[in-house]
Order: structure tokens, then C-alpha cells, then sequence
């Protein structure tokens, strides 16, 4: 008995997601039933004839090798999809739209050799595995957000034309030297933190928002002159040290500034009590000249050990 094909004649294919159920040879866009909250391991592993893939919100993982080595899926629409597991879409050598709004978490090889991959926005991801990127050659832009925590071992290895990479300001977000191995090109680093751009124009000094802001940018004067590695074993580059030790200096910077701001107001404070008739009581003055609240994640001690080692280190190289 053959099982029921759900087939439109523009060549949509609602897939339901049953044991038994056959792809029809001839679907070149997939629908995602409204019953399905997860995409199974396999499901259209090799199909070389889907070009487009369009999620419900409510579909929220994506299992491995589930469109593994799907030549044709240029477009991927999954708005509700958290989990990308390890191979989903590797080999999609045709794939250049992935709008992945709520997409946290990228497992090992999710994206793996997408060569025509050119850029993409991962607004909520978390975690960013080990090879997710490794081999797209293409992709040349890539936006995270705030929620980011780390990106791991060759996540981005051998983007050969990898320009731009947008991260927040959280050191432990660059997990292993290899993480950029290969990308020749890589020149920009932008942080994304709104509150950290408020916090500085809010430092009382026009000299300390001058220092902050070129350290900030300093990362895309020294990028160019790091060496990339070609991707070869061993040879990792100093790509992902650089922005490790640039994301270190711009927190270490801005809590210094924020210390100096802080002891400023504090002194301004205690002389305006001073100045005040005794017959008025003031509860509180310093909430109305604080900085914006900002918490930043700053390494402990042994970190910071680290971070001089590894400037001393900086002198001997001619690079940095």
C-alpha cells in the first residue's frame, strides 16, 4: 500500500512527518505540516531536487543530517527553529537564504562546505559549534547578537572570504585559536552592544570617549596585518588570539574608565552634601549621575595573568 502523497500542483510538498511517508521526486519546495515540531534525522538527506524549505513557527529542531547533501535548497525559512543539529544542512552547495530568527543553538558541521552560503544574521544564537561554518568558502558576513556565549573549535575554518564578523563585548566568547583559521580576509570585528556605545558617550570626559572609541576600532587596523593560517594542520593563525586580546582590552579599558567615572561622582556627591543646608535631607543623590547599568563578564585573576603573558608575547611580534 503506498502512502498518502500531499502534493500541489505549484509543486509545494506538505511533509507531515510519518514513518512511512515518500518525498515525491518531483517536489522542489517543502512545506512543513503544522503537526510537526521537529524535522527527524534523514528526513530529506540527498534529495538533490528541493530548492526551498518554509517552517511554521512552532517547528523547533532541525536533526542531524536532515538535509545533508540537499544540492538544490537555496532558501531555508525556519522562524521558530532553536536547534540546528550537526550536518542538518551540510553540503547544500546551493543554499544563499537562511532567515533563522530564533535559531540558539548551531551544532558541529550544521552548515558545513554551503558554498554559496554568502552571509547571515544569528540574532539569538547562543552557541556556535565546532566546523558549524567550516568550509564556505562564500560566506563573507556574519551578525550575531547579544545572546552569543561562545563559538567554538573551527566553527568558522577556511572562509576564505570572510570579511566581517559582528559580536557582543563578553570575553570567553573565542574558545580556540583555530576558530578563524584560514580567513585570509577577515578585516572587520564590530561589537553589537547598544548599551556599551550608551555607557561611553555617558563617561564624563571627552579624552576617555576618544581613548574608548579607538579602542574599539582598533581591531580593524590590526586584523589586516594578522596572520590567517592557510588552514593547514597546525597552522592556525592569529586571527581568533587577536580578537581575543582585543576583546579583553576594550573590557579591561572601559571598566577602568567606569572606576575614574564612578570615584568622580562620588567625590561630586559628597561635596554637594557638604554644601547643603543640614535641614534637607537628601536620600539619594547618585542614582541621577550614574552611568547606564552594564554588567560586563570579565576574567578572574589567572585570566588576567594571561592577558600579560600574552602582550609581553605581543612585543616580540612584528605582526601586532
Amino acid at each position: 500500500m503506498h502512502a498518502f502523497i500531499m502534493m500541489a500542483a505549484d509543486g509545494w510538498y506538505t511533509y507531515t512527518g510519518r514513518e512511512d511517508e515518500i518525498i515525491p521526486r518531483n517536489a522542489t519546495r517543502v512545506r512543513i505540516d503544522e503537526s510537526v515540531s521537529v524535522i527527524p534525522a534523514w528526513a530529506f538527506e540527498g534529495n538533490g531536487n528541493i530548492e526551498e524549505l518554509d517552517c511554521h513557527d512552532r517547528v523547533k529542531t532541525v536533526e542531524e543530517y536532515a538535509f545533508n547533501g540537499c544540492t538544490s535548497l537555496r532558501l531555508i525559512i525556519m522562524p521558530g527553529v532553536e536547534v540546528v543539529e550537526h550536518h542538518a544542512f551540510a553540503e547544500c552547495e546551493a543554499l544563499t537564504d537562511v532567515e533563522c530568527d530564533k535559531l540558539e543553538r548551531i551544532e558541529e558541521s550544521a552548515f558545513f562546505d554551503c558554498e554559496s552560503l554568502t552571509s547571515i544574521n544569528l540574532p539569538s544564537a547562543r552557541i556556535v559549534e565546532g566546523g558549524a561554518f567550516c568550509d564556505c568558502p562564500a560566506l563573507t558576513n556574519v551578525e550575531f547578537g547579544k545572546e552569543l556565549e561562545s563559538i567554538r573549535v573551527g566553527a568558522f575554518y577556511c572562509c576564505t572570504f570572510l570579511e566581517r564578523i559582528a559580536i557582543p563585548l563578553k570575553d570567553g566568547i573565542i574558545t580556540d585559536d583555530d576558530i578563524f583559521s584560514g580567513c585570509k580576509n577577515l578585516k572587520h570585528v564590530d561589537l553589537v552592544e547598544g548599551e556599551l556605545h550608551e555607557t561611553i558617550d555617558a563617561l564624563l570626559w571627552e579624552e576617555w570617549k576618544n581613548d574608548m572609541n579607538e579602542e574599539m576600532l582598533s581591531i580593524n587596523q590590526i586584523l589586516p596585518t594578522t596572520p590567517a593560517g592557510d588552514g593547514a594542520f597546525g597552522d592556525v593563525g592569529g586571527n581568533a588570539q587577536t580578537v581575543r586580546r582585543w576583546i579583553r582590552a576594550v573590557l579591561h579599558k572601559i571598566i577602568q574608565y567606569k572606576a575614574q567615572h564612578q570615584h568622580v561622582l562620588e567625590e561630586a556627591a559628597t561635596t554637594l552634601k557638604l554644601a547643603l543646608p543640614q535641614d534637607i535631607v537628601i536620600k539619594n543623590v547618585l542614582p541621577f549621575l550614574e552611568l547606564p547599568s552594564y554588567t560586563f563578564e570579565v576574567g578572574d585573576h589567572e585570566d588576567e595573568e594571561d592577558d600579560s603573558e600574552e602582550e609581553e608575547e605581543d612585543d616580540d611580534e612584528s605582526s601586532y
